[in-house]
């Protein structure tokens, strides 16, 4: 439906015709039903456009307004005037006079006040006609977008299906009835092979106002996708007796899903997949036989990490919950199952847990554990001029840096066996003696690099901190700004299949992730602010 040579036809004094006055209102009506929007904005767009026309017809100068009468379809035109005592403009100001013969309503008015001349029907000619055509289509083409948009904004984060329209360069778009959608070619599952004409499900994990209309974005490579597919397939999970802990997905290869019992009679995994694997399987043949790993889940990240490395059997686990690091120890023949192929199940681990996770060998974590013994003794021997006996004994003892003596006390210190209060006395003022020297030195270090005062003044940065940043050229605000996370902590990257260990900028200062993350958004926001 549209406005056609009827509503817009040259020469047809339709402003003055009854029948075409009501049929001007089912047009309305139609166009409302046929694009399902508001009858009244159709009717206002109507107005919009006659009274374009009317400029056109009276003069661009004029302020002219219309009305339409929602039940029979009378037309008036009208041109606002300014009461003014020497009207200068006949096309915008009119005398007290004048105004007040305009009609009885009128007879109050003042100097300054706005008044509505009625304006004479007229024919619309070609030009007049054709625009205001476009500025009714562009009205209702402006409404229906905004219709579709609050339509799908809510089918953010769900499933949506639709029909192949097309493939442009890769880019699948996906007619969805009333719309249509866009599967870009970096969310889809590798080597699928989609054409014209299939039914295609997808996940929508944004929806957005353009320009051209609103654009809906679909994935089938997004960890959702898979996590929506199980809440269709596995009623317990729809129902909230078991709950979807977390996901991560090599697309197209394999996946993890870590599942937990609200009620705890259910065996989540087992719920998952579901009678001779029916149910998992239903989502594999969606996800073109990806393999997929159904995790217990569990509140002890030891625990938690030995699932999500199945079939790897971990002997232990060591947690660093502060900097959310896991230490993954295991014998050599299982070792290559829990790194996987090109890295691929440890990789997937790790996305699953949000922890950084180390796998290595008993002999390897033995090595570790003596390295990290010997740097903390040759630490305390040096700066506080003990002897190694001393120090192997506080470090066997838990104490890791100076810092920690420093904020000890003289009768936790004397607890420990061979060390007499003296002593321990004596070790707390070292502490503190080289923690001040330590500070002064640093001070004067900072100076030396020439970090900029933004990047000083930043809260949550130590002084330390400021220095290790500071050698690695990171000397203002908006050098740490343009830094990522992993940039700051550390991680791992597998390369060609081998585990290969990233040092971060901060990695020796006990930084978590989150913090980092948090350091980095701060120093954003007050560039952004600035």
């Amino acid at each position: 439906m549209g406005f056609g040579p009827f509503f817009f036809g040259a020469n047809k004094n339709m402003l003055n015709k009854r029948a075409d006055k009501l049929e001007l209102l089912r047009i309305a009506e139609a166009v409302a039903l046929e694009k399902s929007i508001d009858k009244e904005l159709i009717i206002s767009s109507m107005e919009t456009g006659i009274a374009k026309a009317a400029k056109s017809k009276f003069g661009h100068e004029n302020d002219i307004t219309v009305s339409i009468n929602r039940d029979n379809g009378d037309i008036e035109i009208f041109r606002k005037l300014i009461i003014s005592e020497n009207p200068e403009n006949s096309n915008t100001e009119i005398n007290l006079e004048d105004a007040v013969n305009l009609g009885e309503n009128n007879k109050n008015k003042k100097v300054g006040d706005e008044v509505f001349q009625p304006l004479p029907a007229f024919d619309f000619g070609r030009i007049a006609a054709q625009t205001a055509k476009q500025v009714i289509n562009f009205n209702v083409r402006e409404a229906e977008r905004e219709r579709q948009f609050n339509d799908f904004k809510d089918k953010k984060d769900t499933i949506l299906s639709g029909i192949v329209k097309r493939l442009e360069f890769g880019n699948v778009i996906i007619d969805l009835g009333r719309t249509e959608a866009l599967l870009q070619k970096n969310e889809l599952i590798p080597r699928e092979n989609i054409k014209a004409g299939d039914r295609i499900k997808a996940y929508c994990y944004d929806v957005r106002r353009e320009q051209r209309g609103q654009q809906i974005f679909l994935s089938r490579a997004h960890p959702k996708f898979m996590e929506k597919l199980f809440i269709q397939e596995v009623p317990e999970i729809y129902d909230g007796l078991i709950e979807i802990k977390s996901s991560s997905r090599d697309p197209g290869s394999r996946a993890k899903i870590c599942v937990k019992a609200v009620d705890t009679s259910l065996d989540p995994v087992g719920a998952c997949v579901g009678m001779r694997g029916s149910r998992v399987q239903a989502v594999v043949n969606e996800l073109q036989g990806e393999k997929i790993d159904i995790v217990n889940w569990s509140d002890d990240p030891a625990i938690l990490v030995s699932n999500a490395l199945s079939p790897a059997e971990v002997q232990r686990v060591n947690v660093d919950l502060e900097r959310k690091k896991l230490d993954v120890i295991l014998s050599e023949e299982n070792l290559s199952k829990a790194i996987g192929r090109r890295g691929q199940n440890v990789r997937l681990a790790t996305k699953l847990l949000n922890y950084e996770i180390n796998i290595m060998t008993d002999q390897e974590d033995s090595e570790k554990r003596q390295l990290e013994f010997k740097e903390k003794t040759e630490n305390f021997v040096k700066n506080l001029e003990l002897d190694e006996t001393l120090g192997q004994l506080l470090v066997a003892e838990g104490f890791s840096t100076i810092d920690d003596i420093k904020d000890s006390s003289i009768e936790n210190l004397s607890k420990i066996e061979g060390i007499e209060e003296d002593t321990a006395k004596a070790l707390i003022e070292r502490a503190k003696e080289f923690h001040q020297k330590d500070l002064e030195d640093i001070s004067q270090r900072i100076k030396e690099l020439g970090l900029a005062d933004d990047l000083i003044n930043l809260k949550g940065l130590t002084p330390g901190m400021l220095v290790t940043l500071g050698e690695q050229k990171i000397l203002n605000l908006q050098d740490f700004a343009d830094l990522a996370s992993d940039e700051l902590t550390g991680g791992f990257d597998v390369i060609k299949g081998e585990k290969i260990k990233i040092q971060g900028f901060l990695e020796d200062f006990a930084l978590s992730k989150t913090e980092a993350d948090e350091l980095i958004m701060s120093a954003r926001k007050i560039i952004y602010k600035d």
